[in-house]
């Protein structure tokens, strides 16, 4: 009898992370693995475990994250695609299908991770923008953010801007990450956060935000950024900003792997 043929596949997905209990997997909750998953088992008739390259929380979104899963199934990726976006919900989408090496893993083989994160700085909400921002009324800052920002550049040690860590201390051997840029942009009342690191902590993104945020009030120096982050001291950061402005939009890997 022939053994099953294993594959290796990778799909990128966009996603609107507002109705979701985050990325991963919960009893009794809708998350993206969960409706994903139910998906893909649909079409390829056999039980599918994926693997993220960033689980998200509950209300973050993604535009470009990839997970990867093994199959025998020989249907064609751009076939897995089409049949998956049909038995998707209208808040997820596989935008690409690829087939990679056996041993490629969407987590493990990143090598970089890009977020934004979306404020609108104005007295009035965007009422079209809602699920996507987060609304700031008081005017801020933009170049005391941005001087700030510039801090986190390089590699720190960032368990001050962790968020959850006593629950999850098993699981985090370092707070230590790289981060290759950290800055803001305004067009208009719009202002977006671009980092870019080569991992995340868990709410370490809106911490940080929420603490930049502070210093765009001028409630915050720019040096007490710089030593809130020396500090390793999450008492002394600020609150953590809400989920609907974060956004997943990217995640990159080594040019040596090939699909």
């Amino acid at each position: 009898m022939l053994r099953p043929v294993i594959r290796r596949l990778a799909l990128w997905l966009d996603y609107d992370g507002t109705c979701f209990a985050g990325f991963g997997l919960q009893p009794a909750r809708r998350t993206v693995q969960g409706v994903l998953e139910e998906a893909l088992q649909s079409v390829l008739g056999e039980p599918i475990r994926v693997t993220a390259a960033a689980r998200t929380d509950s209300g973050v979104h993604a535009r470009g994250q990839v997970v990867s899963f093994r199959t025998t199934s020989l249907l064609a990726p751009a076939a897995l695609q089409r049949a998956c976006n049909a038995r998707l919900p209208d808040d997820v989408v596989v935008t690409d299908a690829r087939e990679m090496p056996l041993d490629f893993d969407a987590r493990r083989g990143a090598c970089r991770r890009r977020y934004r994160y979306s404020v609108w700085n104005h007295p009035l909400p965007c009422v079209w923008r809602r699920h996507m921002v987060h609304h700031v009324r008081t005017p801020l800052d933009v170049m005391a953010m941005n001087q700030a920002a510039e801090t986190l550049v390089g590699t720190h040690d960032f368990r001050a801007f962790v968020g959850g860590l006593g629950r999850d201390a098993g699981a985090v051997r370092s707070t230590t990450r790289t981060v290759e840029r950290a800055e803001w942009s305004a067009a208009g009342p719009l202002l977006t956060f671009d980092i870019v690191a080569n991992a995340f902590l868990r709410h370490m993104v809106r911490t940080i935000v929420g603490t930049l945020l502070d210093v765009g009030r001028h409630k915050l120096a720019v040096q007490d950024f710089a030593a809130i982050l020396r500090s390793r001291d999450r008492r002394l950061a600020g609150p953590c900003a809400p989920a609907a402005g974060l956004m997943l939009v990217g995640v990159d890997y080594n040019p040596s792997w090939r699909c």
